[in-house]
């Protein structure tokens, strides 16, 4: 089981306060929260993909390298990699970089994003959200499994010959988690391949949650990688911790009520009751967060969003230091009663391993007039 967290890279006025960080406050302030998550021993940190105010996530490749380059254990991913607007031969080639760079400590999230108007910035149409997503992440397989490709499709300039480097590391691409908060066409993609399926977990109900996890293990079982047991399966998921639950509630409460997401909405009771958010003391946490699994059943990778609504970094560290002392009560409450078959989370070593071991796949370039590999 892999326990983590996950930035949206918002930049919002703290309402306590009424000052807004700075688009570089905020970014080295996701440099340290990454750091300090590998500190108190989470094993993941994630980086969603925006290209807009009020965000600085656009550009995640540089944001994951830069952190690989501080840390040494804990795994680098995307939130959201956009397939749908991101060219895979960029994707392709950006992240098995990021795999060299990092020995391997690095997987993606695809998805569609939920920004509308990033489809025409980037020459899409969002009426083909879907048809690009599933065309995309087609071509983006065989850039990472084919040394030579040839591809002709919709939405992009067709390929000859084309080889993408560096090839990835080991012979093995990163691991691929498919995203999603309501489309059942991603859970079958993912179902499809044998890939992750991520269900965000944050804004919709148990029954929602558990409709989509349900499809995407019968689906994973149809297409014949597995039992459904066995398919791989993440959450998301949001907190806010205080060793007395009526402080937390207090400290959050201003915060919830003016978020950009769900700010002047339902109360924070009432979105609290109807959805993963839990808002109180630590052992309030982690029952709340063990419960998962009476809906999705036993799973590999929960993930946080804790650094959302304007919080301050002090307060987001402070949080993190409150996951890492329930965190060991965490990881033994997911082992307690979990089921011989289910997977263990996918890692490089394990996907390596799984291929049979690691392989030079270097592509070497051919004279065109010699016939000699330069």
């Amino acid at each position: 089981m892999q326990i983590g967290i996950f930035s949206v890279g918002d930049v919002t006025p703290d309402p306590t306060t009424g000052r807004t960080p700075t688009e570089h406050e905020r970014i080295k302030a996701t440099v340290a929260i990454a750091k300090h998550a590998e500190e108190v021993g989470l094993d993941v940190f994630a980086t969603g993909e925006h290209h807009n105010p009020p965000f600085i996530a656009s550009n995640p490749t540089a944001t994951l390298a830069y952190i690989g380059a501080q840390t040494e254990r804990i795994i680098l991913s995307t939130a959201t990699t956009l397939i749908t607007t991101t060219d895979p031969v960029l994707i392709a080639e950006d992240y098995a970089k990021i795999q060299h760079l990092t020995d391997g400590r690095v997987d993606l999230m695809m998805g569609r994003g939920n920004t509308g108007p990033v489809y025409p910035w980037f020459g899409k149409d969002i009426r083909e959200g879907i048809n690009l997503a599933v065309e995309n992440y087609a071509l983006l397989r065989r850039l990472w499994s084919e040394d030579v490709v040839n591809w002709e499709g919709k939405f992009r300039t067709p390929l000859q010959g084309y080889t993408s480097t560096p090839r990835p590391l080991d012979g093995v691409a990163p691991f691929v988690w498919h995203g999603s908060i309501r489309s059942p066409e991603i859970a079958e993609q993912a179902a499809y391949y044998g890939d992750g399926f991520f269900h965000n977990h944050i804004f919709w109900p148990a029954g929602h949650t558990k409709q989509m996890v349900d499809l995407y293990r019968r689906r994973f079982e149809h297409y014949g990688h597995g039992t459904a047991e066995q398919a791989i399966v993440g959450l998301g998921g949001q907190f806010f911790m205080r060793k007395d639950s009526q402080a937390a509630v207090n400290e959050f409460r201003p915060y919830f009520d003016n978020a950009p997401v769900y700010g002047h909405g339902p109360s924070l009771e009432d979105f609290t009751e109807a959805t993963p958010l839990t808002v109180g003391s630590p052992q309030q946490v982690l029952e709340r967060t063990l419960s998962f699994r009476e809906y999705v059943g036993d799973y590999q990778r929960q993930l946080f969003l804790v650094d959302h609504a304007g919080l301050p970094l002090k307060t987001v560290l402070e949080q993190l230091d409150l996951l890492g002392e329930i965190l060991p009560d965490m990881r033994a409450g997911f082992a307690e009663g979990r089921s011989p078959n289910a997977p263990e989370a996918p890692t490089h070593a394990s996907l390596v391993a799984k291929a049979g071991g690691a392989k030079d796949t270097t592509v070497h370039a051919v004279d065109d007039v010699t016939g000699v590999s330069v």
